[in-house]
Order: structure tokens, then C-alpha cells, then sequence
């Protein structure tokens, strides 16, 4: 809360993209005064362009340009050679080049006239849409002009260029956001009335949209690297972000395909288990209503997340200099804070996604452990949240801290990577590359069990560690039965939000492509992937936490009753059917021991609930 305070009261995020004058205002909005400038606080929301006094012969001071600007309503179209070019030009176009403080009529009677005005003669321009710069389009000046533009922008850090990428784009972000939000919706109610056709089509679609996606990134990175107008900093970090993309997405869809081709034998039973999945999910309908709220609460958290990091980006104090002027001096110690900021969104979107998942958890327990199967127990998934508010905050706060504390050495790695990278060092690299595979297998299990152990908590009531505990337990004495039956359908769950990502980058990709003066677009693209995958896996969880609450619900089950006339098992007909099929299966047919599904220890037969 420090940090969005300070952040709020200390920053300016529309200095990134609107841009400021020489005397304290930004362009495009209301301003307030600053002490010592009398020329600062002024409406400047009719005046959205930058406007130098000397364009011709700029010269950059410690990231400053040299000439005074102004926020001006439009830029001139036509050379101006004269005062009285000047007066006209503002008396038609409502656009004063001069300084506020002389006014139009006085443009050719003042003797200050000619250090209040710019340099004649004044060359056409048009506006630079990342940074609203008029532009000279003289040959000439605007070579001196670009010169200064390009060496101005390569100078700044890498975070400010992130931060003006996002908020030039930031009208993409939210379209490219909204289309996977779609793509998120179409899957889950494919899913929910899933047939063999339908995976078939799934399957087909993730490989065209691997092979697009890849396609058109070795596209791209070439295109870029031999583009002869690329000489910003942020263009030549887009191709080193290019390659990297085109690497990682081939690799990809090199392993996808080849788990494709293994896994393609246990299709039929996938169909099979979404279609247990479908009818639990028929007995509890809110349940697909679930991510929606999730989302929603995503959304506003990233707008608020975002919001925030725009703002630490701008915070610092504006100070007055000779002449009236006004500078603006960035505070030590922001890029620290941001770096703190970046935990709080890995942190909390997964507390927020653990929320959703103990919610499912606890609707599927309550209706698995029901006698009655053709009478649900009423509202399970509002009761399944006050049981989540009022004990069980605390078990989804650890769950997603340990999380987030396996993505941290994720990210200081790839750091290491890329400068190691620099240097060279083969061994370094492949030693650095098999840590993270490492970080990530350890991340993946840990997901897994956190979500085992929240349905735990929901089954019994304990606290976390206690749940984590007994999920293990079960885990490891049924891991034989249940792995091999809930792999295949969280494969196609994975596909499904392989396909979200997919289609919702393409898109950005041909977007951003589109508008290439929106320099640095590449982190942006990230940003979008990231939230699209969250995006689906906020949707298709819902099918994915089902399906391994009532594995486990069915391994407890096993461990609790004998299926006898006073302990008879929970679980109905055709569910265990499937898990004997599937395990046969697994087994090549071969003979193995089915007690928990055939008898038990006392010889009584399994006793399902219908």
C-alpha cells in the first residue's frame, strides 16, 4: 500500500507518451502550477503536440534537448518564412508557436518577437505518434532532428522504454486482451459438450496455430534484422526479443507435436472423462460462471497493477530553474520498487487464481460426498466461498506465496542468462538453462499439489500445511491409478490454453507489425501472452480443478469406506467404470490387483451410489 501511495502522489504517467513543455505542463490535459514557473499550470487539453523552438539544430545536455518547447494544438503543414507567417498561422490553425506569454496580435510588434518565436524559417512537420514530436520533414532538419530522437530514446533505461511502449500500445493491449477473454469463453462451452470431433478439431487447430505463431515470428525476426531504418534502441532490442520468441515457440511446438503423436492412443478416454466432467459440472452450472467473476477481478487488479507501475515509472519532483523553466528530476531507488511491484503481480493473481480454485474444490466435495446424487446439495458454490472468506484465506495466501517464490529464481536466471549470453560462456549457458528447467519442473509439481492440497483443505477443514501433507499421502499410494488418468485430460486442457495464447499473439503480432512506430512492442506482446494465458487458465480451470477434486474425492474415498452396507463407497457407476477401464489400459491388460475397485480387505463387493 506504501508503494501505490507513493506511486499515486509522486508520479505522472502521461509524461511518457503526451509529452511536457519546457515550463512544467503536459500536453493533452488540465495542469497545475509549479512554484517558481509562472508560465506552468495551464490548460493545455486542446494542445496535444510538442513543439520545439529550434528544430533544425537540436543538441542533446544529460538526456535534455537543448530548445524550448511548447504544447501546441496542431503542427505546421507548410514552411513558415515570416512573423506575419506566424501570426497567420495562429490566427487560422488556433496554434501559437510562440511562447504563451506574447501574445498573437504582438507577434510582429514585439522587438523580443524573435527569441519568443522559433528560428525562421520554420519547416513543415508532422506529429511522432510514440512521443506526439512535431517532426520537421525538412531532409535536412529532420536528420539533425532524428539524429537527436534516436540518441535521446537509446539513452533512456530500458524501463522507461517498456513503460512509453505500453502506454502507446496500451489501446492493442486491451483489444488483443478482450479477444482472448473470447477465446477463453468459446473453449469452455466447447468443453462442457465435448465430443470426439471436437478434440480432433482442438488438436488441429493448436498445430496450425503453433506452426502460424512460429511461422510468423522467423518472419518477423528477419524482416527486422535486415530492415536498413532500424537504429533505435527499442527496434534493436525487438530483434533480439524476436529471435528469442521464434527459438522458444519452435521448441514449443516440437515437443507438443511429439506429445501429440505419443499421447493420440488415449483420445477416446479423454472424450470419456470431460464427459464425467460435464455432468458434475450439469449438477453445479454455476460453476461456469465462476471464471467470470475471477476475471473481472484479474482485470481490475491489472488496470490497478499497471496503473501503478506507469506511475512509478514518472515519479519525481519538478523544480523550477532560471528563466522560468521547469525540470524534472527522477527519485533514486524507483527501479527497486518496480522490481517489488512485479512479486505483487505474480503474488497476487495467483492468490486471486487459488481463490477460484478452492471455491471449485469445496462445490465439487460438497456434491461428491452427497448420498443423494439426483438431490445436489443447494447454492454449493456460495457456500463453498464464505467457507473459503471466513477460514481458509490463509491456506490460498501460502499456496501462491510458494509459487511465487519458485518464479523468482525463474526470473533472476533468465537475467544471469542474458548476461552470460554476452559473454559467451557455452558451459555457463547450458549449466543456466538446465536450472531453470529445473525451477520450472519444480514450479509445475508444486502447482499440482497446492491444488490437491486446497481440495484436501476442503475436505477436511485443515490448514495448509496439514492438507499439503495428507495430499502427498494419498498421491503416493494411489499415484499409479489416478496419474495416468487425469495426464491425457490436462494435456487437452494445456492445448486449450496453448490455443488462446496462440491465436491472441498472432494477433498482436499483426497488430503491433502494423503500427511499427510504436517502438518497443515486443515487452508489451509479453504482457499480453502472459495475460492471455491467465485468462484461459482463469476459464478452463474449471474443467482441470474438477476433474482432480474428484480423483482425489475418489482416492479418499477408497482409503475411508470398504463399500459395505454400513460404509458403502460414494462414488457412482460410471466413474468407477472409467478408472477401471483407464487403468486396464495403463496396465496393457495385465493382471494387477483391483481391491480398491472390485473388494476389499473383508471380501464385500464395491457397493457404488447411484
Amino acid at each position: 500500500m506504501f508503494i501505490t501511495g507513493y506511486a499515486v502522489m509522486a508520479g505522472a504517467a502521461e509524461r511518457l507518451v503526451l509529452g511536457y513543455d519546457s515550463f512544467g505542463n503536459i500536453c493533452g490535459r488540465k495542469n497545475t502550477p509549479v512554484k517558481g514557473a509562472p508560465l506552468s499550470g495551464q490548460d493545455m487539453s486542446n494542445k496535444k503536440y510538442v513543439f520545439f523552438l529550434n528544430s533544425c539544430s537540436l543538441e542533446l545536455q544529460s538526456l535534455k534537448i537543448s530548445s524550448v518547447s511548447l504544447c501546441v494544438s496542431s503542427c505546421p503543414q507548410e514552411q513558415l518564412n515570416s512573423l506575419e507567417d506566424l501570426q497567420s498561422f495562429a490566427r487560422n490553425n488556433g496554434s501559437c508557436l510562440c511562447v504563451y506569454n506574447l501574445n498573437v496580435s504582438s507577434y510582429t510588434l514585439n522587438p523580443k518577437a524573435a527569441e519568443l518565436c522559433p528560428t525562421l524559417p520554420v519547416p513543415p512537420s508532422k506529429s511522432f505518434p510514440l512521443l506526439n514530436r512535431c517532426v520537421p520533414q525538412n531532409p535536412e532538419c529532420y536528420s539533425k532532428y532524428a539524429s537527436v530522437l534516436i540518441s535521446m530514446v537509446n539513452e533512456m533505461d530500458v524501463f522507461h522504454r517498456i513503460l512509453s511502449g505500453i502506454l502507446a500500445g496500451r489501446d492493442t493491449v486491451i483489444g488483443l486482451s478482450v479477444l482472448a477473454l473470447a477465446f477463453s469463453f468459446i473453449l469452455v462451452l466447447a468443453f462442457r459438450f465435448i465430443r470426439t470431433l471436437l478434440v480432433h478439431t482442438l488438436i488441429a487447430l493448436v498445430v496450425f496455430g503453433l506452426l502460424l505463431v512460429s511461422g510468423v515470428l522467423w518472419w518477423l525476426y528477419y524482416d527486422y534484422r535486415n530492415d536498413p531504418s532500424t537504429e533505435l534502441e527499442t527496434q534493436k532490442e525487438n530483434v533480439k526479443f524476436l529471435l528469442g520468441y521464434a527459438i522458444f515457440s519452435t521448441i514449443v511446438t516440437v515437443v507438443l507435436l511429439s506429445l501429440m503423436l505419443v499421447l493420440r492412443k488415449r483420445l477416446q478416454f479423454t472424450v470419456q472423462l470431460f464427459r464425467i466432467v460435464g455432468k458434475i459440472i450439469g449438477r453445479i452450472p454455476f460453476l461456469l460462471f465462476q471464471p467470470l467473476w475471477t476475471f473481472l477481478i484479474l482485470i481490475a487488479f491489472w488496470v490497478f497493477w499497471v496503473a501503478v507501475l506507469l506511475s512509478l515509472g514518472t515519479a519525481g519532483t519538478a523544480q523550477a530553474t532560471s528563466g522560468g523553466q521547469v525540470e524534472y528530476r527522477a527519485l533514486s531507488g524507483i527501479c527497486y520498487m518496480a522490481w517489488y511491484h512485479f512479486v505483487g503481480l505474480i503474488w497476487t493473481s495467483e492468490f486471486i487464481l487459488a481463490c477460484q480454485q478452492m471455491t471449485i474444490a469445496g462445490a465439487v466435495v460438497t456434491c461428491y460426498f452427497n448420498r443423494n446424487k439426483n438431490s445436489p446439495p443447494p447454492h454449493p458454490v456460495l457456500s463453498s466461498i464464505s467457507v473459503l472468506f471466513c477460514y481458509h484465506l490463509g491456506t490460498a495466501v501460502k499456496g501462491s506465496f510458494l509459487i511465487t517464490i519458485l518464479r523468482i529464481p525463474r526470473i533472476v536466471l533468465l537475467y544471469l542468462y542474458n548476461i552470460l549470453k554476452q559473454k559467451e560462456s557455452a558451459c555457463a549457458k547450458c549449466l543456466f538453462k538446465c536450472c531453470f528447467c529445473w525451477v520450472w519442473c519444480q514450479e509445475s509439481c508444486l502447482r499440482y499439489f497446492n491444488q490437491h492440497a486446497y481440495t484436501t483443505t476442503a475436505i477436511n477443514g485443515t490448514n495448509f500445511c496439514t492438507s499439503a501433507k495428507d495430499a502427498v499421502c494419498i498421491l503416493a499410494k494411489n499415484s499409479a491409478k489416478l496419474a495416468s488418468i487425469s495426464c491425457f485430460g490436462d494435456f487437452i486442457l494445456f492445448l486449450g490454453k496453448v490455443f488462446v495464447v496462440c491465436f491472441t499473439v498472432f494477433g498482436g503480432l499483426m497488430a503491433f507489425n502494423y503500427h511499427r512506430e510504436l517502438q518497443a512492442w515486443v515487452v508489451p506482446l509479453l504482457l499480453v501472452g502472459f495475460f492471455a494465458y491467465l485468462m484461459s487458465h482463469s476459464f478452463l480451470s474449471v474443467f482441470e480443478v474438477t476433474a482432480d477434486a474428484m480423483f482425489l474425492c475418489f482416492a479418499i474415498d477408497m482409503e475411508t469406506n470398504d463399500g459395505s452396507a454400513e460404509k458403502p463407497y460414494f462414488v457412482d457407476q460410471e466413474l468407477l467404470t472409467f478408472v477401471s477401464q483407464s487403468n486396464k489400459l495403463t496396465e496393457g491388460q495385465k493382471h494387477r490387483s483391483t481391491r480398491p475397485f472390485q473388494d476389499n480387505g473383508d471380501g464385500t463387493e464395491l457397493q457404488p451410489m447411484v
